[in-house]
């Protein structure tokens, strides 16, 4: 098969291609392919990629996958969210679920996620422009995770009334403590550079030379033992041209003292974030965008966080399917999205004033499982 052409529409939201690499095998790619919305994750990509991850993991001339996004500006922004939160307004009018979509595509994308975080096979993921949100849990389900000096990363669901998703609570638990409470709690972008510093991204390549990767995975011996590929994949990555991207400030948090952690209440981890203003404009953007989101996601967070080194794989996106439920089912996600992207005037009405007036019991709610049985209950069994 052509390397250049896909095995599918050209028009699909995802591109599907079998490059033929070296010693007779294929290097598969998925290409995100929605430059409209900044590839921003939808059910249809989700539908593609699943099987086609499915197909490429049982076909033995497949020997890695390589997951990218179309255009210049983005890898992928997050969820489709628009969908999502006109369902939601049909449900909550309604009073009961009479839109299923939300539900459904959580499921789905965690699968998905837990699709990648579990495959069998190398998979490279390149982060070029922006990654966040159900984008970033794409890119970080790969075993190699790579960035240019253009990468833009975040968690920025606390100011649309959700929570850090997507097998966000697994990345969350392996990166520096200090650091995932700072972005966790705050939304704010990193780099490059800074996903390297905290483990976020294994790889670095500069931006102009990211074709690079897909020509460097074509060339090498995939004929050596998985060991040995490991081993050339690492070192063929490690030598092409690197990002030129300086390190944020973002640095000053891995290095602050154990002081940021996520140890009590909601608005006692809050007051040491805000404890940080002055050493940087990041901080103090941040510690902005802290105050002005999402009480309720703010405290979901801090729960999220404590939990989070202790759990599985599965477990944690278990734990995600039970509160992304909850919150499609309150009104506080809805409503941030509608102020930021719908109406777009920047002035949600949370359902509590701040931190201070969040009962704790609330956010313990969004944690108790709403049903019998988890949509997620066969994960870690069914490979």
């Amino acid at each position: 098969m052509s390397g250049s052409t896909p095995l599918n529409d050209a028009a699909a939201p995802v591109l599907l291609f079998e490059h033929p690499a070296a010693s007779g095998r294929i290097v598969a790619e998925a290409r995100l392919n929605s430059e409209s919305t900044l590839n921003a994750l939808s059910l249809d990509m989700i539908d593609i990629l699943t099987p086609a991850l499915k197909r490429w993991g049982a076909d033995d001339r497949v020997a890695a996958v390589l997951l990218t996004g179309a255009g210049d500006r983005a890898f992928s922004a997050g969820g489709d969210i628009q969908a999502l939160y006109h369902a939601m307004l049909k449900n909550h009018a309604a009073g009961a679920i009479v839109d299923s979509y939300p539900y459904a595509f959580f499921e789905r994308e965690y699968r998905l996620d837990y699709q990648l975080h579990t495959f069998r096979k190398p998979v490279v993921s390149l982060g070029h422009g922006i990654v966040m949100g159900g984008g970033l849990g794409i890119f970080s389900g790969a075993r190699y995770r790579i960035v240019t000096e253009k990468s833009r990363i975040a968690l920025p669901e606390v100011s649309i009334g959700l929570f850090p998703d997507a097998g966000a609570t697994i990345l969350l638990g392996r990166l520096p403590v200090a650091a995932a409470t700072f972005i966790a709690m705050t939304g704010s972008h990193i780099n490059g550079a800074d996903a390297r510093l905290t483990g976020l991204a294994t790889h670095a390549v500069a931006a102009a030379a990211r074709d690079q990767v897909r020509e460097c995975l074509l060339a090498l011996d995939w004929g050596a033992s998985i060991g040995e590929q490991a081993d050339l994949i690492d070192a063929a990555l490690a030598a092409l041209t690197a990002s030129s991207a300086p390190v944020m400030p973002a640095a000053q948090i891995v290095d602050v003292p154990d002081s940021l952690h996520p140890g009590g209440s909601p608005v006692e981890v809050a007051g040491r974030i805000a404890a940080l203003a002055g050493r940087s404009a990041w901080v103090d953007k941040g510690i902005a965008t802290m105050n002005a989101g999402c009480p309720t996601s703010l405290g979901i967070v801090v729960e999220q966080l404590r939990r989070a080194p202790g759990l599985s794989l599965g477990d944690s996106f278990r734990l995600e399917m039970t509160v992304a439920t909850h919150c499609a089912n309150h009104p506080d996600f809805a409503e941030g999205v509608r102020a930021l992207l719908i109406d777009k005037d920047n002035s949600p009405r949370w359902r509590h004033a701040g931190l201070n007036a969040l009962p704790l019991s609330y956010v313990a709610e969004h944690f108790s499982p709403p049903w019998a049985r988890n949509p997620l209950d066969d994960l870690e069994t069914a490979q």
